[in-house]
């Protein structure tokens, strides 16, 4: 499982392993197959949950990849990206698990920007155990995530505090 954040409905923050009772990680199983076989197709399916005390109910579905998984690229041996690609192709799909605890963290800009120019990727990356996913993206309007830090650490906290460390040390400029 991934936990996430949401601000202002956007993902802000995600980590995997997200912590999660046998029963409520049966039930929020059980519904995913549900909803999923229900849909059919093939690929990755990002099945959104809310848990409440021991509840566990169904938020939403997107029927691809999803940016609360990102955090995968740097857990799992095969990150969400390859699994739905072996989905697709119909070639096999190992059981999953979490190698490392691990985090991300989005960047997001906070004013329109003509010519988006990133400035502090070099202090970002000197924090351990992290990556940077820059989306190059040609312009940006005020809330909208530019890219996204993912890191790993001995637990989850390290790991959540690196990706949020790392998103802080970049500044996004314009460059027009």
């Amino acid at each position: 499982p991934v936990g996430h954040k949401q601000q202002d409905g956007d993902y802000r923050t995600s980590w995997q392993p997200h912590p999660l009772t046998d029963e409520q990680l049966a039930a929020a199983q059980r519904m995913a197959r549900e909803v999923t076989d229900g849909l059919g197709g093939r690929g990755i399916f990002g099945v959104e949950f809310f848990i409440r005390g021991d509840e566990v109910l169904f938020s939403e579905l997107s029927p691809r990849p999803h940016d609360t998984g990102l955090v995968t690229l740097g857990t799992q041996r095969l990150s969400q990206f390859d699994l739905h690609l072996r989905a697709v192709l119909g070639l096999p799909v190992p059981e999953v698990t979490v190698e490392r605890p691990g985090a991300s963290a989005a960047l997001v800009v906070t004013e329109s920007l003509d010519r988006p120019e990133f400035l502090g990727v070099d202090n970002a990356l000197s924090t351990p155990e992290t990556d940077l996913r820059l989306f190059g993206k040609p312009e940006a309007y005020a809330g909208r995530r530019m890219g996204v830090a993912v890191a790993t650490g001995s637990d989850i906290d390290t790991a959540r505090n690196r990706a949020t460390e790392a998103v802080d040390q970049i500044t996004v400029v314009d460059n027009a």
